[in-house]
């Protein structure tokens, strides 16, 4: 018998269980079961498949054991990884696989989608093994045909690049403080229970003192608090027509584009609205939001050049770098007719020079203003927010995972796609902070103004 690489030998396998795909299909497509022809077919099949496979057990160890021998007869040196071909770099472990060259991934997104839908058909006996699940780890049942632990799990380049593109934006999203996590279902991240920046109170609790020659020293003792994260679940579902499933390219297209911004909608809207019961906590219930009021005889459902500046004042001072303003769009208007009176005159103060013909600056007190349809509508509280983002702490886990069913919109010839993002978040002030000195009004990272009904 002719020697075969692994990888050839990988692809021999790839070639039978396409060829074992063809013959259920076409007995599904028939109604019927196996013929005698076909049973010997897929006796021998899976006969070579399990020879093949340990054939590629054997070889992958015996060049593994190779590897360890060479490398205890060499002299140990420093190599750039970067420097060395492909094999010394296969033997190090430095090279990272592509699609390309990985015989067990998927070239495509859309590829592997098609092969969940067909993995999703409980008349298909046998499917792609890139899933890397046995038909035993598939849930039985007439509603669905998927992974019995919560799908099949996108590859991992799959799912970076579409959390990439959710999270890889301009807006707040790209600015929130995320961590993702490896093991376990939640964090907890030690915090200092700073509420006040009182002596006896900055920094939870440590103080230094200034003292003579010869004077004992005094002792402190900081407070900590634990903000603990644990990961919630964002679901959605996609629906696919049976002709989009037949051009894996159109159905990549349709699914890079119509996840990711659902997704993105969620997670602002939790961001901002989130009740912390099931989902992230929004800053809108957050118990560090400082509420500035409206002025005194404030017009309803105004913006006044008072509550911008109040607003700005309400700002710790080592945020205000990294501050955005939220609005709701119907803010807008208000903001280009918003002035300061001087004397029996007055003047705008958000129009640029050269008037409405000119581009306007997209800027108050000169941090960016980055509309959000998760705002309020105006007058309400929290149609306009300041916010730095870098103090909002979020965590997610792995990748995103995908499950099929065929069942849900049979009759309209549709399947549908199952996607499940875990995330979670919350400020990470506890409250909000009381200045050393001044008027006393609280200080935080996130502001909004009150409701001007």
């Amino acid at each position: 018998m002719k020697h075969k690489t692994a990888q050839q030998m990988r692809e021999a396998i790839g070639d039978i269980m396409k060829r074992i795909g063809e013959i259920d299909a076409k007995c599904a497509n028939e109604n019927r079961e196996y013929n005698d022809e076909e049973k010997r077919y897929l006796a021998d099949a899976h006969r070579r498949v399990k020879d093949l496979q340990e054939q590629i057990r054997l070889k992958d160890e015996t060049d593994k054991l190779a590897t360890e021998i060479n490398r205890s007869q060499q002299e140990p040196t420093k190599t750039d990884p970067a420097q060395t071909d492909d094999t010394e770099r296969r033997a190090a472990g430095t090279l990272r696989i592509t699609r390309e060259d990985d015989p067990n991934r998927f070239n495509s997104l859309g590829e592997f989608l098609v092969a969940v839908r067909v993995a999703g058909d409980p008349n298909i006996r046998s499917f792609d093994p890139r899933l890397r699940i046995t038909p035993e780890e598939r849930a039985t049942g007439l509603s669905e045909g998927v992974a019995s632990e919560g799908g099949f799990l996108l590859q991992d380049n799959f799912a970076a690049s579409m959390i990439e593109s959710v999270w890889n934006q301009p807006d707040l999203l790209g600015k929130v403080n995320k961590i993702s996590i490896t093991k376990g279902n939640d964090m907890k991240i030690p915090g200092i229970n700073e509420t006040s920046r009182a002596d006896g109170s900055r920094a939870g609790g440590i103080q230094m003192f200034w003292k003579g020659e010869g004077k004992a020293k005094e002792a402190s003792k900081p407070d900590f608090r634990m903000v603990e994260l644990k990961l919630k679940k964002l679901t959605g579902l996609i629906y696919t027509t049976d002709e989009l499933l037949e051009d894996a390219p159109a159905l990549e297209a349709y699914i890079r584009r119509a996840f990711p911004e659902e997704m993105r909608f969620k997670i602002t809207d939790a961001l901002i609205n989130g009740t912390g019961a099931g989902m992230p906590q929004g800053i809108l219930v957050s118990p560090c939001l400082v509420t500035v009021a409206k002025e005194t005889g404030q017009a309803n459902s105004t913006v006044v050049a008072e509550n911008i500046t109040n607003m700005w004042s309400r700002m710790i001072a080592s945020s205000r770098l990294n501050a955005v303003w939220h609005i709701n769009q119907d803010v807008e208007p208000q903001l280009y007719t918003m002035g300061i009176t001087v004397g029996t005159g007055g003047s705008p103060i958000f129009m640029p020079p050269g008037g409405l013909s000119a581009s306007p600056y997209a800027t108050l007190m000169g941090r960016p203003i980055i509309p959000l349809e998760q705002c309020k509508s105006l007058g309400t509280k929290g149609d306009l927010f300041l916010c730095d983002w870098s103090k909002y702490i979020a965590i997610d886990k792995g990748g995103l995972q995908t499950a099929v069913s065929i069942h849900v919109m049979f009759v309209y010839d549709e399947s549908v796609f199952r996607f499940v993002y875990r995330f979670d978040g919350q400020p990470e002030l506890a409250s909000a902070i009381t200045p050393y000195s001044g008027s006393g009004n609280t200080l935080s990272h996130f502001v909004t103004l009150a409701g001007r009904p």
